[in-house]
């Protein structure tokens, strides 16, 4: 392992995916979600990501010169077009029109299209939170899970976040995948040489697995049975029938080179509280419910361990593995 210090990290990383084809925008978008990520002890969905979009943008499964651009808007509704490149700078104008549009209308719904993988759904609701706003992301993925009852992979593993700005403190920030874990923890365990434990995935003969790559080319299983299986259908309807994205059986696995163009979906829900009840009834609502959570000790607030390791990272730096950073040094090259 390399310790890296973020900034050195983010300039390597987008330096990377303009070297496998990234026009200067999308490099940098990218790279900052992947830092965010980095930082916050998410490494499955840090820079390890980095050589799996560089093989997508050089074998043509994403569209590094592509601009994100508004398709449709109606009111408080805007989809917006990704282009079939890389997600992050079509959900970052998706987020800033939802926020402008939240803050006319007091609630705003923003699609994205023709996307790619979106990382670390929570990162995308940063700027919810700093503009005081409610948010909500979600976004489907290549099929990874099945209906319940069912064999076939065919729904993604989904992920959802929230956050809710509070008063003079942290956003309350909820972030999770639908599957028992996210699909990034398999792909790290197949890089390390490191089993899974039990209940995470199936193998491809739909047998429990210890093997990551096994679980790679099988299914995972949903968070809490039948009702995790149900919250990823609501993903996939929200995500693709309302933007005409693919669903997740439509798309190939982004574990592997080749393969077709994504073209997933994200959804993004924004609401001004100063719409509904008022911003300072809102706020009062959110510190009664967080004073009640913390009277019961133990209980420790969502977010509340990423923002400690982020800050910790500004500080520190991250680790990273050797064999990764050679990686994108020649990615970026400057090997």
């Amino acid at each position: 392992m390399a310790t890296m210090q973020l900034d050195a990290l983010y300039d390597l990383a987008a330096a990377a995916l303009q070297g496998a084809g990234a026009n200067p925008r999308m490099a940098a978008d990218t790279a900052r979600a992947l830092i965010y990520a980095e930082s916050q002890g998410i490494a499955s969905h840090g820079v390890s990501r980095v050589p799996f979009y560089a093989t997508h943008l050089r074998n043509g499964r994403a569209d590094g010169q592509a601009v994100a651009r508004i398709a449709r808007e109606r009111g408080g509704a805007v989809l917006v077009d990704a282009a079939d490149g890389l997600a992050f700078s079509a959900c970052a104008l998706a987020i800033e029109q939802a926020i402008q549009r939240a803050g006319e209308h007091g609630v705003s719904f923003a699609g994205v299209c023709n996307s790619h993988h979106f990382g670390v759904a929570a990162y995308h609701l940063d700027a919810v939170a700093r503009a005081g706003m409610v948010g909500l992301a979600m976004g489907n993925s290549p099929s990874a899970m099945s209906a319940w009852g069912g064999k076939r992979a065919l729904f993604g593993t989904n992920p959802i976040a929230a956050v809710f700005p509070r008063r003079d403190a942290l956003p309350l920030v909820i972030d999770l995948s639908l599957s028992e874990v996210a699909r990034g923890k398999l792909m790290v365990a197949a890089r390390d040489g490191k089993d899974i434990p039990l209940g995470w995935a199936l193998d491809a003969d739909g047998q429990p697995t210890t093997d990551p790559k096994a679980g790679l080319a099988g299914s995972m299983l949903p968070m809490g049975g039948a009702k995790g299986a149900m919250l990823a259908l609501i993903v996939e309807l929200l995500a693709c029938a309302l933007t005409g994205a693919h669903f997740g059986f439509e798309a190939d696995s982004f574990f592997t080179e080749q393969g077709n163009r994504a073209r997933i979906g994200q959804a993004f829900l924004v609401i001004d509280p100063g719409a509904l009840a008022g911003r300072d009834v809102y706020l009062e609502r959110v510190d009664t419910l967080v004073s009640a959570m913390l009277a019961d000790e133990g209980v420790r607030l969502p977010g509340q361990r990423r923002a400690g390791l982020e800050q910790q990272a500004h500080v520190q730096g991250v680790n990273v593995p050797e064999t990764l950073l050679a990686e994108m040094k020649e990615l970026a090259g400057r090997a």
